[in-house]
């Protein structure tokens, strides 16, 4: 094996406020909000945010900052199980909506970045 899963990054302007657009998405949250440090260690805000999911059950997900402005179509992207009317209403754009050749919706996040919604199990 040459390597294996560890995180996922994505890049952002504004990593602060793209952190917490992603926590309200997807139901995570700040990791130091989850895990406080224990001698009361404070991130320094030009740092990458961490974000979990509340639950365990999801990847640990990086947001850092970036100077570049999104310009082309991501390499790689997020799937995700959810509401298009509701992540459009958090500030999501829908870029292409399912249909006959495609079974998910295609949305991207308030900087850009292109992600895939399926609907519901």
């Amino acid at each position: 094996m040459a390597a294996r899963f560890k995180d996922l990054v994505l890049d952002a302007n504004d990593h602060h406020e793209l952190a917490d657009w992603w926590c309200a998405a997807m139901g995570y949250a700040r990791r130091d909000e989850v895990e406080p440090p224990e001698d009361g260690w404070v991130r320094p805000l030009d740092w990458p945010v961490p974000i979990v999911d509340r639950a365990g059950d999801g990847p640990l997900i990086w947001v850092q900052p970036v100077p570049e402005h999104k310009t082309i179509k991501n390499r790689m992207h997020l799937d995700v199980y959810g509401s298009v009317d509701d992540l459009v209403e958090l500030g999501a754009t829908l870029v292409r909506a399912r249909g006959d050749d495609l079974d998910w919706d295609v949305l991207a996040d308030p900087e850009g970045n292109e992600f895939c919604v399926f609907a519901p199990r």
